[in-house]
């Protein structure tokens, strides 16, 4: 009988996302349930309140993607952030749609509603979850710490996240009878996961929203819409790789793998390979930051920056000796990535967050629905690429990511981490396609990152305490600014991955750094 598989940075979600596929669910529907559980169960890293980004492939068929990341309200005017600023947190904040569960719909639809399990099903023990309670882990208290400051005001987040007024420790019971509430009301409804859109939820939303000043309307939310895409890719001579379109930074963890794929030498030290990757990643980074966006707005579509002569061309910038400058601002965000693997040989990988840590914060009454701070990556220059703009969407951290391997090996992987996600997609894959570490272990093992990610507010080049130790000299020699972080740094972000080969054996792994779990069976 062919193999099952789950991953996702916390157990309960990767165990429920299991059950489905154990009763013969798809993988579709089991990335449904698990993404509405996790929601539940790692608030600070997502919410049906954000957004969601696919990429599912069957077996001899091409990758299909789904882009469920939501657009700039309608009143949404560049001229009067100019003049206020962007607002990190509360209704301000709120300038862009959730977009994850028109995504989980249209999933359903593109693998075939009637041969999938009914919503109550998929979306029960979210809903028992959210009205019973979860319990505190370590990473949502330390969000709960590093927030306090900002949200303990905003009244129906303080209610739900902080009850006693105090930052939440591991153990706390955290319940959230509203949201339970919605997901009950989205499997009952006639409209099912539509009612989010154009039913009585949505009407909800538009209320909370409006009476917070958000420049999102009942319209906006009723007239949105995921939407299926091709995802971009680049071919190396491990195989076929795919990532999201814009205005995910896809492009730029697709770069970085091919331009390493063309500068790749299997003598090399471990300093050598890192101190590669990392320039690679600069080279992408820069492209990355002066052109991707809404991909309507990009005036060069994000796959032409995959074609060959271009990556020859770009490769050749790379100095093995040398550190290029790295001056630049790096972007934040964390998120959660889960993978999944059916009965059928269907293999998701799939991507969901709010941005920061609990997003904009504010808290939709009754529903307990977390909204998104999407909306502060924006730019408020006029004429910038990135430009805020009604119906426009911006450049997103989120990139799933998924690999044909020539030797018949189809390999889903992503992680959290904002500017993190590219280069941890970078370490795991070449960890394990070039130098054929075993899966789980080119995930724990010490990982580096350059510029910022979640938690961290340096841009330099940090490497984890062993690695550090073993490289941090070399590098050093060679112009890199960098600094030690502990080993296992959750800062590091939370990687998994699946990878099924052509006879059906399977690994499965999940980051030692997050709560999560790897399930096969």
């Amino acid at each position: 009988m062919a193999k099952v598989a789950f991953t996702a940075p916390h157990r309960r979600a990767a165990e429920i996302g299991f059950e489905i596929l154990k009763e013969g669910g798809t993988a579709v529907d089991a990335m449904v349930a698990a993404a509405a559980a996790i929601a539940v169960v790692y608030p600070h890293m997502n919410s049906l309140g954000g957004d969601g980004f696919w990429l599912i492939q069957k077996p001899g068929k091409a990758p299909v993607a789904i882009d469920a990341c939501g657009n700039a309200g309608s009143l949404a005017k560049i001229s009067e952030y100019q003049a206020q600023g962007l607002s990190n947190r509360g209704g301000r904040a709120c300038i862009t749609m959730a977009g994850t569960v028109a995504g989980w719909q249209l999933a359903r639809e593109w693998a075939g509603i009637k041969n999938g399990f009914p919503l109550a099903r998929l979306l029960g023990p979210a809903q028992e979850l959210a009205a019973q309670g979860i319990k505190a882990t370590e990473s949502l208290q330390r969000a709960s710490e590093k927030t306090f400051a900002e949200l303990k005001e905003l009244n129906h987040f303080a209610s739900i996240f902080l009850p006693a007024g105090k930052t939440l420790v591991v153990g706390d019971t955290v319940k959230n009878p509203g949201l339970a509430d919605m997901l009950e009301h989205l499997h009952r409804s006639d409209l099912g996961l539509r009612d989010f859109y154009q039913g009585d939820i949505s009407s909800s939303i538009a209320s909370g929203l409006r009476a917070a000043d958000s420049p999102i309307t009942h319209a906006d939310l009723q007239q949105y819409q995921a939407e299926m895409v091709t995802p971009l890719s680049a071919t190396t001579s491990k195989g076929q790789l795919f990532n999201m379109v814009a205005p995910t930074q896809g492009v730029a963890s697709l770069m970085i793998l091919a331009l390493y794929d063309r500068l790749y030498q299997s003598h090399w030290s471990e300093a050598q390979r890192v101190h590669h990757l990392v320039e690679c990643t600069k080279l992408a980074f820069e492209i990355r930051d002066r052109e991707v966006c809404d991909r309507r707005a990009m005036t060069t579509p994000a796959q032409e920056y995959l074609e060959p002569t271009r990556l020859d061309q770009m490769a050749l910038q790379v100095d093995a000796q040398r550190a290029a400058p790295w001056p630049k601002q790096a972007l934040p965000g964390d998120t959660v990535w889960l993978g999944a693997l059916d009965r059928d040989g269907t293999l998701v990988s799939f991507i969901q967050s709010v941005y920061w840590e609990f997003g904009s914060g504010l808290v939709i009454p009754d529903l307990g629905l977390v909204w998104n701070n999407r909306g502060i990556s924006f730019a408020l220059e006029a004429g910038h690429h990135n430009a805020l703009a009604p119906g426009k969407k911006p450049l997103h951290t989120l990139n799933p990511a998924l690999a044909l391997l020539n030797d018949g090996r189809r390999f889903s992987y992503g992680t959290m981490g904002g500017e993190g996600q590219p280069q941890t997609q970078a370490a795991l894959f070449t960890r394990h396609i070039y130098q054929q570490i075993p899966l789980a272990d080119a995930i724990a093992q010490d990982r580096w990152l350059l510029g910022r990610t979640w938690g961290e507010s340096s841009n330099n080049l940090k490497l984890e305490q062993t690695l550090y130790e073993d490289i941090g000299p070399a590098l050093s020699k060679q112009g890199h600014d960098i600094e030690a972080l502990p080993s296992g740094s959750e800062s590091m972000g939370h990687a998994g991955g699946i990878i099924v080969s052509s006879n059906g054996d399977v690994q499965v792994a999940t980051d030692p750094r997050s709560d999560g779990a790897a399930l096969m069976a």
